[in-house]
């Protein structure tokens, strides 16, 4: 069971939900406080974008109680975004379409995210690791409280994936947000992450990442068929990555950012 307090920026409590005869969700507990990274894992089908969803509040749930905040503001960023070819839309006029997005609130949240110098390009030539990146200043515009992240590295390779979670922590460092993100993939997530719940249908089990690995119930979805315990990814940094994955000079950054976790390194 997950820690629900009054703190939380919103919090779900036994909630199931039902689509027709069929159980998507049962008797799911969930709360994310301020300043706090939530990761939601589990296999496809498992039920987390209904989850996402009931936390959004674009569904109700068929039983429990979802709390939010009083004013609590959400910025979310979805699995599948689309924009027809048909339809040509700089990356200005994409995140002037937020409600809240005034033309200096654009740029600062695109500059959060190293992303200004697109601002003028069409957004359908973006790139995959662009295209996150501007999804994101999408859903940084309203200065939200609770950022909702729905696979945010989704078509981006693995250097282009750290990066992004490095970008989402900082972002969080810095505004004291919390933020409830899907992935399915713990293996990379990992030091991005201060909470895991691994979802099938229910909590199979939750707590930090460390301690979710090893979980049986973890490696019996995930683990590898020998049983041991998940080789987490390490990646040490004596250099950055831009927005199309390639490798740029930064000596600051020499230094391993990347936790492992049992005989992995």
């Amino acid at each position: 069971m997950t820690n629900v307090n009054a703190a939380s920026l919103v919090r779900v409590e036994s909630v199931s939900h039902r689509f027709d005869r069929d159980a998507v969700l049962q008797n799911v507990d969930l709360a994310v406080a301020p300043g706090e990274i939530v990761t939601l894992i589990g296999p496809n089908g498992a039920g987390k974008s209904t989850l996402v969803r009931i936390v959004l509040g674009l569904i109700r749930p068929s039983s429990g109680r979802v709390t939010r905040r009083p004013g609590l503001v959400i910025g979310y960023m979805p699995q599948h975004f689309h924009i027809e070819d048909g339809l040509p839309i700089t990356v200005r006029r994409f995140l002037s379409l937020a409600r809240g997005s005034g033309p200096e609130a654009l740029e600062a949240a695109l500059a959060e995210v190293s992303a200004l110098h697109l601002i003028d390009n069409p957004f359908q030539g973006l790139s995959g690791g662009e295209t996150q990146r501007v999804l994101l200043a999408r859903a940084l515009v309203r200065n939200p409280d609770l950022m909702v992240l729905d696979e945010p590295v989704r078509g981006v390779d693995v250097n282009g994936q750290l990066e992004l979670y490095d970008l989402i922590t900082r972002i969080r460092s810095r505004r004291g947000c919390g933020i409830l993100m899907v992935s399915h993939d713990l293996h990379l997530v990992m030091a991005a992450t201060d909470r895991v719940i691994c979802l099938n249908h229910h909590v199979c089990c939750a707590g930090r990442p460390e301690a979710v690995s090893a979980h049986p119930e973890y490696l019996a979805l995930f683990g590898p068929a020998t049983g041991e315990r998940l080789a987490v990814y390490t990646h040490s940094h004596d250099h950055r990555h831009d927005l199309a994955g390639e490798v740029v000079d930064d000596p600051a950054a020499g230094r391993d950012r990347r936790r492992s976790v049992g005989s992995g390194s």
